[in-house]
């Protein structure tokens, strides 16, 4: 099993996802899916390019939470979570009848359009009490089982609040590792998981970590502008890519 996963003959494409992936949430917080999920659906169908970001960015980031644990706010954390558990499952359900091109398409197209929202400034405005806090987490769980993509709604409610960057990034950066155990915790009740795409998600934990750390080396909150710029391009030109059209 080993041996059929470091012999795959997409995982030198999967490595270089990775890393740039790794790069991104360390700086950001944010991100992994956007950039690996996909360059992956590119050379592995869509379920076990999701069981293999699942993995390594279950635990790839685990050096980074200390820090993402003292500069976030835990409470808030459960409060999305929650709302995870409910949307979850839903959208598990669609990924499991989406043709594989279909997903490349809404993988991309979906990215893309998070990415404008992202970028152009719009946020949500209101303030974030206990039940809206809970909703975003419903949206996020139904992103992250559908479309491995759970960061962007937490982001774009976030980014109106007052909170500074850093608690901004604490927070999303122990949301996403809360909201990868329980998508694990549902791919194995419902008989997903598979073993050679978890096996090269534990590989790719080697490179995901390390880039993870040079990341958040470069951090500094003062220039959290120019972080977020490069993790908009990178996202960009990986959503790019993924879109059927290239003739591979």
């Amino acid at each position: 099993m080993i041996w059929q996963a470091l012999s795959f003959d997409g995982l030198p494409v999967l490595i270089i996802a990775a890393f740039a992936a790794g790069i991104v949430r360390g700086f950001a917080g944010f991100g992994t899916a956007m950039v690996f999920v996909p360059i992956a659906a590119l050379v592995v169908e869509p379920i076990h390019a999701i069981l293999i970001m699942m993995t390594f960015d279950l635990f790839g980031p685990i050096a980074l939470l200390p820090r993402a644990w003292r500069d976030g706010e835990p409470r808030d954390v459960g409060l999305l979570g929650m709302g995870a558990v409910i949307g979850l499952p839903f959208g598990i359900y669609l990924l499991t009848r989406l043709d594989p091109i279909v997903f490349r398409w809404l993988i991309s197209l979906l990215a893309l359009g998070l990415l404008v929202l992202l970028a152009s400034g719009w946020r949500y405005r209101n303030p974030l009490g206990v039940l809206m806090t809970g909703i975003v987490g419903v949206i996020s769980g139904f992103l992250c089982g559908v479309a491995a993509l759970p960061g962007p709604p937490v982001i774009l409610s976030y980014m109106s609040s007052p909170r500074a960057p850093q608690v901004v990034r604490g927070n999303t950066m122990m949301y996403l590792f809360l909201v990868d155990i329980m998508t694990f915790v549902m791919f194995a009740i419902k008989g997903l998981i598979v073993l050679v795409p978890l096996v090269i998600g534990l590989v790719l934990t080697v490179p995901y970590a390390i880039a993870g750390l040079i990341g958040q080396r470069v951090f500094n909150p003062e220039k959290e502008h120019i972080y977020r710029r490069v993790a908009y391009v990178l996202i960009a030109a990986s959503a790019l890519a993924g879109l059927p059209v290239w003739g591979y």
